[in-house]
């Protein structure tokens, strides 16, 4: 999503003048919470939808259990429950005698028979048995594994459902964690709050994603299957992987390399790697298709430097796989859930491929950060680049810059662009891909965004706008007190977690600055994700 923030002076803000620095409030973790506000097939108001919210480990503490007593349900027993919302990882929120309980496949609006599960002192976890009312948006979802895999979690709610929930979503973050008031339609802004556009969709919401990330493991023979190497993604909430042959949210060509790296590593005996044990070879295989120009990359994420069958398996693979540009290895001997390493071998063939984004053509490397789904990515941008408001005099600072794609949109309409991003394999390619569209008006540097943008402060450069395209985990609190040090007439933010969202959004209000105008973009569709 994009947000568009405008410089407000002291005397704008009142005679109280302007609190700086603020207090920042972060997000407590995935977990689910309570329902928040609600919303009707009007777009806005109705059942509540749910806010994202948290759970902590109590595991390594000597905290007492909770008691329990006098909850007016119980563990194993069955209930009616009303769903009044959906929660942080679409599970639905329901009420049973005024208590809270998440149910996995519940939708707003419905009534449900379920059976208690766990249970906390205020809120618990059921199994869905029976639908007793169904909600009008839920439809049945295509995929054939989607009650096992994790991948999705909205398949069941009507896509127009979904694009409202995840506006709300939006709209609960920004009152609930920042604090602000949002208008109450989508009037043009006013003192009445900030306006909080509808989410922009796709036309089509399916095969949108031009790169897999599938994990690798072992399945032991059964009734039902002989066994063997198997890839997919994991069941929702564990690590145990659901072998799939195709994801509706993947490219067709994401898919196939799957399949064809599964099919051909089986027959070369190339063991999978087994997280419990940290033994095996192979780990993960992460599949890069570029939508505008058909190039395909195979990543192999590998426990060792060690590749037997080497040419046997470049052979194989370019054999199976037309279009096929590139083949690397990335060596990962961490224990740990990060998917690659620092190493990375090219194989065979080039060490990019390449894929468009309007009229901006980028290299792309086996670890570039490149947004996953292309034709929405190019509303994204469009959004952020109407939002910066930029007449071709502008000079424009782009935090968390990655391989440059935000930049180069930018430097299309402005004076100068400079451009930092912490991970240094990116700069390459963001300078790569300056030269490769012989854009010269931007500048980019490797470092921390709150280390970088400082010491270009202390160098003479006055941004008038500031971009920030952070990851998930939001902006570092030293870069919000450099952007309010450096006081830009206008602040974009792109964020991929309202909730970090609006908790930055709460520091730069207390810093002087007023958002205006909040446009939320489906970039994953089917999922949970805005």
């Amino acid at each position: 999503m994009s947000k568009k923030i405008s410089n407000q002076s002291k005397r704008e803000a009142g005679s109280g003048g302007v609190k700086r620095g603020g207090q920042t409030e972060r997000p407590a973790g995935r977990g689910p919470s309570g329902a928040g506000k609600p919303l009707n097939a009007g777009g806005d108001r109705g059942k509540p939808f749910g806010e994202s919210g948290g759970r902590v480990s109590r595991k390594g503490n000597n905290r007492p259990s909770a008691d329990l007593s006098g909850l007016p349900v119980a563990k194993n027993e069955e209930y009616e429950a009303e769903i009044v919302g959906i929660g942080h990882e679409g599970e639905g929120v329901g009420r049973v005698n005024g208590f809270t309980l998440f149910i996995q496949g519940a939708l707003p609006g419905e009534r449900v028979l379920v059976k208690v599960l766990k249970l906390k002192k205020q809120y618990g976890y059921a199994k869905l048995l029976k639908i007793l009312q169904p909600s009008p948006d839920r439809i049945a979802a295509p995929c054939p594994i989607y009650s096992q895999c994790g991948g999705c979690q909205l398949q069941h709610l009507s896509y127009e459902a979904q694009l409202r929930f995840k506006r709300q979503l939006v709209v609960d973050n920004l009152e609930r964690i920042g604090k602000l008031k949002v208008a109450e339609s989508e009037a043009p802004a006013s003192e009445k709050g900030i306006l909080v556009h509808r989410t922009l969709g796709m036309d089509d919401p399916w095969r949108y994603r031009n790169k897999a990330q599938v994990p690798i493991g072992f399945e032991a023979a059964n009734a039902d299957r002989e066994g063997g190497l198997i890839g997919g993604f994991y069941a929702q909430g564990s690590h145990r992987i659901i072998d799939m042959d195709e994801c509706l949210i993947q490219q067709e060509n994401n898919d196939l390399v799957v399949a064809e790296v599964k099919r051909i590593a089986r027959e070369l005996g190339i063991r999978a790697y087994n997280e419990e044990t940290h033994k095996g070879l192979l780990r993960h295989v992460v599949a890069r298709y570029g939508f505008n120009t058909g190039d395909i990359m195979v990543v192999l994420i590998t426990n060792g430097e060690s590749m037997p069958h080497k040419d046997e398996l470049v052979g194989l693979l370019r054999q199976a796989i037309p279009g096929l540009k590139s083949i690397c290895q990335n060596v990962n001997k961490e224990r740990t859930n990060v998917i690659f390493g620092d190493k990375t071998n090219v194989l065979w063939g080039d060490d990019v491929i390449y894929d468009t984004i309007g009229d901006v053509r980028f290299a792309i490397s086996a670890r570039s950060f490149y947004q996953v789904n292309p034709v929405q990515t190019e509303v994204l941008y469009g959004k952020a680049l109407d939002f910066a408001g930029l007449s071709g005099e502008e000079t424009v600072i782009d935090a968390y810059c990655g391989i440059g794609t935000i930049s180069l949109f930018l430097a299309q309409r402005a004076r100068q662009v400079y451009g930092v991003e912490i991970v240094g394999e990116a700069i390459d390619d963001a300078r790569r891909n300056a030269l490769l569209n012989g854009i010269r008006n931007v500048q980019f540097e490797v470092g921390a965004a709150e280390v970088v943008i400082p010491e270009w402060r202390r160098q003479g450069i006055a941004p008038d706008v500031i971009v920030v395209d952070p990851p998930r985990k939001g902006c570092d609190a030293a870069l919000l007190a450099t952007i309010l040090e450096m006081h830009p007439a206008r602040v974009v933010y792109v964020s991929c977690n309202p909730s970090t969202l609006a908790r930055d959004l709460r520091v730069l209000e207390d810093g002087g600055y007023s958002t205006v105008e909040v446009q939320p973009v489906d970039m994953f569709p089917h999922t949970v994700h805005i």
